[in-house]
């Protein structure tokens, strides 16, 4: 589990490819990897990936074709950096959210809008994930926890700070860049849940209909 706290930037020194796969290093930048063992998981621009081999200023990883088709990892290459943060342990500050490394979709952002002392950032989210979006609630873009300012159906703004620029990947995007998705989780069960005794039969989502049936919604 992680908590979308950046530790570090690493920059990505080659993916080799495996078959399906392929077999990332990473150069670790300022992330401490003293207490980093194989089989560890270091969460990849949101992305959970398991060290297979380690230095002091390098880890290895391999991505499988699942993940590479259902993130971000598609448009990767050797020279990009990403942001890096060591699973957490128990005791670390929770500083965050919940965050499980497993990506749910690739955004895409629509609009840069800088201003005096902020950075407006609006991404396009899958239409499917745009339920689990709302105002003031948590998501996750490229492992970084972020609080969600403004909604416009599938669209989201975010107001990002000098400090979270300068030491992750946000200070980079631009109108068309791609980025990981993790909504929270807790909105998946939550979900899943007002399902009730539906769940173990339902085989569709959950739709407008459904929650002014049961309440939810002014008919």
């Amino acid at each position: 589990m992680f908590t979308g706290i950046v530790a570090a930037l690493g920059t990505i020194e080659s993916m080799t490819d495996r078959g399906e796969a392929i077999r990332l290093k990473v150069a670790s930048g300022k992330l401490d990897m003293t207490d980093v063992a194989l089989g560890d998981s270091i969460a990849t621009n949101g992305v959970c990936l398991t060290v297979v081999d380690f230095s002091q200023h390098h880890y290895s990883a391999d991505v499988s074709a699942e993940t590479i088709r259902l993130t971000g990892f598609a448009h990767y290459s050797p020279g990009m950096q990403v942001n890096l943060e060591k699973a957490m342990q128990v005791g670390d500050r929770f500083g965050g959210h919940i965050v499980s490394g497993h990506v749910d979709g690739v955004g895409e952002v629509s609009k840069v809008i800088p201003h005096s002392d902020y950075v407006e950032i609006w991404i396009k989210a899958p239409d499917d994930l745009a339920r689990y979006i709302a105002h003031k609630g948590s998501i996750t873009v490229d492992g970084v926890s972020l609080t969600v300012n403004k909604v416009n159906g599938s669209e989201f703004m975010l107001w990002i700070i000098p400090h979270t620029l300068q030491e992750t990947v946000l200070g980079t995007y631009k109108t068309g860049t791609r980025v990981n998705l993790e909504v929270d989780v807790i909105a998946r069960y939550l979900e899943r849940l007002m399902l009730g005794d539906q769940a173990a039969n339902k085989k569709n989502d959950i739709s407008l209909e459904f929650l002014a049936e049961h309440g939810y919604l002014k008919k």
